[in-house]
């Protein structure tokens, strides 16, 4: 197998990788919501939101959790609010995504309601399910596309109950599991036991943002949500030996944000002090995630590049993450098929003497 030196930008870009932690909003690029913004200035010019340019400068990546959860209430729902944009930006995250080297994708989407453009939660998913589909369908497109809906922790337990409603009437339309997220300083969690379980036995997967803050990071907290079963951890930030202990014995996979993490300041230090250099020898499956690639800036392809580079990941290790990540998704047998296919047929884990 090949040396470290191997892998570089253009490795990774090639690389067919598998994302797991993806929001959809938060994957719109600049230059996605510039486009939606410049539609809606042409046909309503006293449209009062600034260009996105502006309100979300070009290179600026430095959101921390306090500035973060604003630029989407302030800005980014407001801007998509209306079927046309919805179907636009959704169009865009997955011809993004596909672009970097993308071979499987779980995006991830709270349902939204829009009334002054009478768009519900039930229509909302739908658009974003038919833009899904019509990727899927495409056969030019290597990309296979499945949806997870979002509890947000500030949620009510009845809105929460109508997000496992969504996911269970669409679960035969690419709907595979649910997610909690959310501002990690706001809501009460222990509500969402019944919401959870009933998605659980609906038979879909769950994914858990997971201590990303001390405050969200208590022993209380930590065992509720562990308590729920997960499928996979998000972020899985501030966890003592205890729980990480806990994580690996019920093999529960974990998705790591490296960029998210060090712009949002989630983590002391930078790259090299990122937990995913623990966990990557746990023996649970790991998969790297971008988060909110268009607020943090950094395409999938990047987040392997900085791992491979800060933790001298050999090829070896490389393939092995690849492939472990197949494990931990929830597609089905037939997709989990298709991506170990793909790996053990990829010729780009072979180096050619020059």
């Amino acid at each position: 197998m090949a040396t470290r030196g191997a892998i570089n930008a253009e490795f990774t870009r090639k690389l067919p990788k598998i994302e797991l932690h993806a929001h959809l909003s938060g994957s719109i690029s600049r230059k996605c919501l510039h486009e939606i913004w410049e539609q809606k200035k042409a046909t309503t010019p006293s449209l009062e939101l600034e260009d996105p340019f502006s309100a979300i400068p070009p290179g600026k990546v430095d959101y921390d959790l306090k500035t973060f959860f604003p630029l989407f209430s302030s800005y980014i729902y407001k801007l998509c609010s209306d079927l046309s944009s919805i179907r636009y930006s959704t169009n865009s995250v997955l011809n993004d995504f596909q672009s970097d080297g993308v071979a499987y994708l779980e995006l991830r989407t709270t349902p939204r309601t829009y009334p002054e453009h009478n768009i519900s939660k039930d229509i909302y998913i739908r658009t974003v399910l038919s833009s899904i589909t019509s990727h899927n369908e495409n056969l030019n497109n290597q990309m296979h596309t499945n949806l997870i809906l979002s509890i947000d922790r500030c949620n009510t337990l009845p809105e929460a109950e109508e997000v496992v409603d969504l996911a269970v009437k669409y679960q035969s339309k690419g709907v595979v599991g649910v997610d909690l997220c959310g501002n990690p300083f706001k809501g009460e969690i222990r509500i969402f036991g019944p919401a959870f379980a009933r998605a659980k036995e609906s038979g879909l997967k769950l994914t858990l943002h997971f201590a990303e803050i001390p405050l969200s990071a208590t022993d209380d907290e930590l065992d509720t949500m562990l308590n729920w079963k997960p499928d996979r951890l998000g972020h899985v930030i501030h966890v003592n030996q205890e729980i990480r202990e806990r994580v690996t014995r019920q093999k529960i996979g974990v998705e790591l944000c490296l960029s998210c993490n060090v712009h949002a300041k989630m983590i002391t230090g930078s790259y090299q002090n990122h937990h995913f250099g623990w966990w990557m020898h746990s023996g649970v499956g790991v998969v790297l995630g971008t988060d909110d690639v268009g607020v943090f800036c950094s395409p999938l392809s990047q987040e392997y590049y900085l791992a491979a580079t800060h933790f001298n990941l050999t090829l070896s290790q490389l393939k092995k993450l690849c492939e472990e990540a197949v494990e931990i998704i929830f597609g089905g047998l037939e997709e989990k098929e298709r991506l170990r296919a793909l790996y053990r047929q990829w010729d780009g884990w072979v180096v050619r003497e020059i």
